[in-house]
């Protein structure tokens, strides 16, 4: 008996190093303000589960992440990159379940949610289940709840604060458009599918990320993700962002509503009852008291996000000046083959 454990034991080791190493390589890039003292990314990147000689971990300081991430980009020696934000809390087995995807060359990308801790705070928690709303979010609420199946996706689905993608094929692309922030992962997304690229949504490749802590923080979002969305179309038009031009539409028909006929206000008391129904179906029983605030929130969205998408249209993207290119700061807090 001995004897066979021992054997045993031999087999499922070699078998463990015979798969480490058929591992890919992979760079963990984490964009961080150059003042922040403590970058909980870090912490959960040094926590995954991959072998340590194929795991390099980049922490790139600076004011703007575009420019952050492109210059890791350069640095970084993983064949695959794994995208966090500074505050993204990466499950362990993140990394071994990502790589999993990428069995054919066609898959560039591989993302998942980012969900909301479950001991933030309640204000947090409802700007979660707002996000996590198809009538808040369409169908980009997948990136803040685990909704089916692995699948393949589009830009809408993915988010960059938990995104796992090809080297080659982003260096080959140029990185991301630094004129765009935010957004400026959805373009690259976008160009990569129209050169045949291939994008995979895992509900189960999971990261928790608290939401804006207030709600001046929450609207001030909102309008940076619809002013990003007009400045991406504008630089790269695609008719994947044509239902983001729902919102600002709307924005335009609510400033009209006073000069339009008298059944136009039927439109607005549908809408008042979709937006009800939808916050009681997203808030948990427990939490029933919360839906008039989600509801609320709902219909922030929608306002906010359409009046950030025409003030994105009126402003020029501008390139960062060269002095935030000069500032960034690459720290190699770990490196392949150590």
């Amino acid at each position: 008996m001995p004897c066979a454990s021992a054997l045993r034991f031999a087999g499922e080791t070699l078998a463990s190093c015979i798969v480490n190493e058929s591992l890919p390589t992979v760079t963990v890039i984490i964009p961080a303000r150059p003042d922040m003292a403590e970058v909980r990314a870090v912490a959960a990147a040094r926590q995954l589960d991959y072998p340590p000689s194929k795991l390099e971990i980049i922490l790139a300081r600076g004011q703007q992440p575009s420019v952050q991430r492109n210059a890791a980009l350069r640095a970084a020696a993983g064949e695959i990159i794994y995208f966090l934000d500074d505050d993204s809390v990466a499950l362990p087995q993140n990394l071994r379940r990502g790589v999993a995807q990428f069995t054919s060359a066609e898959v560039k990308m591989v993302g998942g949610p980012s969900l909301c801790p479950p001991e933030a705070p309640w204000l947090e928690q409802a700007f979660a289940l707002t996000m996590g709303a198809w009538l808040a979010f369409f169908t980009s609420c997948a990136r803040y709840r685990k909704i089916g199946r692995p699948r393949a996706t589009s830009e809408k689905e993915l988010i960059l604060c938990n995104l796992l993608a090809r080297r080659d094929a982003m260096l080959e692309m140029g990185g991301f458009n630094e004129k765009l922030y935010p957004n400026e992962e959805n373009a690259l997304m976008d160009e990569l599918q129209k050169r045949g690229g291939k994008l995979i949504y895992d509900p189960d490749l999971v990261v928790h990320r608290r939401p804006r802590p207030t709600f001046r923080a929450f609207r001030r979002m909102l309008m940076n993700y619809g002013r990003g969305r007009a400045e991406q179309f504008r630089l790269h038009p695609t008719i994947r962002s044509a239902p983001n031009f729902v919102p600002p539409l709307f924005c335009l028909f609510l400033a009209l509503l006073p000069i339009l006929p008298k059944i136009s206000w039927c439109v607005p008391a549908v809408y008042g009852v979709a937006v009800l129904i939808q916050a009681l179906a997203v808030t948990p029983c427990k939490k029933l008291p919360w839906s008039p605030v989600v509801a609320f929130l709902i219909f922030t969205c929608h306002i906010c996000y359409g009046l950030g998408f025409w003030r994105g249209c009126l402003t020029k993207p501008k390139p960062p000046r060269a002095t935030v290119s000069a500032e960034v700061k690459l720290e190699k807090l770990q490196s392949l083959g150590t």
